[in-house]
């Protein structure tokens, strides 16, 4: 049918741009940048030209599949952005309507619609009129995708300016201080904060208390492996910061990590010696000190007071395993199988730690989360399109109910991944997750699940400054 493959054809192009073009908004756009190249439109073209010559009625589902999940997917390794492909090529291979509406749009604006069936000189006239920089909502984003888009460029010029900076100091004017003089001092400042190491022996005496079979409780383990994971963080920063000092000193050779590490200092950089044990993190060096410290503190109540009323799930190195332990304390509980549980998001009128008086009956309070690209309306309790110029809103208290699996999924709900940081890309492990990913959060919105899912909206459990 010559009217389908027209129509259907010009669909095909404007989907194979908008998956390129999204590339530029990092995270937004993707979780993992493809490479999707002209091979990938070829075999989707040849694929739309056989099923318009030999079907009277179009597969749409067969169609959909092939292309989304085949031709383009076949590269895509992220469970979201998969999500999203099909989403964006829902778009384009809407149904019917594409073919029989004489301006199907494909975006709210009207500007980029599929034009009328004509001449090739009509259809390349159409082309050049378009605009020359495409505006985030042809992508079904935020306008605030492009201050992103800024943000991003700005930081990768900044790194390129710092990379060029000389490496060796020269004379040093009357009055101010060197660059030894300065990285010294805020390693003086560093080293003098560090807090001793966790004791399990120390905690509060309704810690770690064996249960009948000998085991820890669910939860109790759980801090013991995080306590155990800040405790090599907290050596591996003491050691470092004493032998950066005394190699400022010259009392010890200068080595290759040591001079990064003062380099990082002198950058506001977390030093590559510090990530390799830390959690993931995004945040510049002071702000990432005043981060631990708080973690530090966190952890600290936890183990000395007792187990607190609301967790702040920022603070963790591994959510994931939090949340297995809280399952299996509920499983524990009442006696059902940890494989038939799930949770149950409700969203409290709570905005922090301090509004929280009791734990709840059943599961646990989470704080601490960000909403990226929506945010949270407190009067409707749903999701809504970002403010201007907002990337990132404070999420209140949410309560992560345990309920049977089966009962969870509300369909009309957006199921908003839960990232540690908003690069959102991480390494896929054995269940072929990102490692960066903690679980898809239910949240109540008026609008259809995937106008969020074009949006990027996710969680995050930081910000990046």
């Amino acid at each position: 049918d010559e009217l389908y493959w027209k129509k259907l054809l010009v669909g095909l192009a404007f989907f194979h741009a908008t998956v390129q073009e999204r590339r530029k908004y990092g995270p937004l756009g993707w979780n993992i940048r493809y490479e999707f190249n002209t091979s990938d439109i070829l075999c989707a073209k040849d694929v739309l030209k056989m099923f318009c010559r030999k079907f009277d009625d179009m597969p749409w589902s067969a169609l959909t599949y092939i292309t989304g999940h085949v031709n383009y997917g076949g590269r895509v390794t992220d469970d979201q952005d998969r999500r999203c492909l099909m989403s964006i090529l829902e778009t384009y291979y809407k149904g019917d309507i594409v073919v029989k509406d004489e301006k199907y749009k494909f975006s709210e604006s009207g500007i980029y619609y599929t034009p009328a069936v004509g001449s090739y000189e009509a259809l390349m006239d159409y082309f050049d009129k378009l605009p020359g920089v495409d505006n985030p909502e042809v992508f079904g984003m935020h306008d605030n995708a492009n201050i992103t888009f800024q943000l991003q460029e700005t930081k990768s010029m900044y790194e390129i300016i710092l990379g060029l900076q000389p490496r060796v100091g020269g004379a040093v004017a009357e009055g101010e201080r060197s660059p030894e003089e300065v990285v010294d001092d805020l390693a003086a400042v560093f080293e003098e904060s560090m807090p001793p190491l966790f004791d399990h022996e120390q905690a509060a005496p309704q810690m770690f208390v064996p249960t009948e079979n000998g085991a820890y409780l669910s939860l109790d383990t759980v801090l013991l492996q995080e306590m155990d994971r800040f405790n090599r963080l907290i050596a591996a920063m003491r050691d470092t910061l004493r032998e950066l000092r005394k190699a400022i000193k010259g009392l010890v050779v200068m080595s290759s990590d040591l001079e990064a590490m003062f380099t990082a200092f002198q950058n506001n950089l977390v030093p590559g010696l510090w990530t390799k044990v830390a959690y993931p993190c995004l945040k510049p060096l002071a702000s990432w000190i005043k981060d631990f410290h708080r973690r530090i503190t966190f952890f600290h109540n936890w183990c000395m007071v007792g187990q607190p009323s609301s967790f702040w799930l920022p603070g963790f190195y591994y959510p994931q395993g939090f949340m297995t332990g809280a399952l299996q304390t509920h499983a524990r509980r009442y006696q059902v199988p940890i494989d038939t549980l799930n949770f149950q998001y409700i969203v409290k009128a709570m905005e922090g730690d301090e509004d929280v008086s009791d734990p709840p009956e059943d599961g646990m309070y989470i704080s601490g989360l960000f909403l990226e690209a929506a945010r949270w309306d407190r009067r409707g309790k749903k999701i809504k399109p970002s403010n201007a110029g907002e990337m990132m809103s404070l999420m209140p208290i949410i309560h992560f109910n345990c309920v049977a699996m089966l009962s969870t999924v509300n369909p009309e709900d957006y199921q908003a991944p839960l990232y540690k940081t908003n690069l959102r890309a991480g390494v896929l492990n054995t269940t072929g997750q990102s490692t960066n990913y903690v679980l898809d959060v239910g949240l109540p919105t008026d609008e259809q699940p995937r106008f969020w899912v074009l949006m990027a909206t996710a969680l995050c459990t930081m910000t990046n400054d």
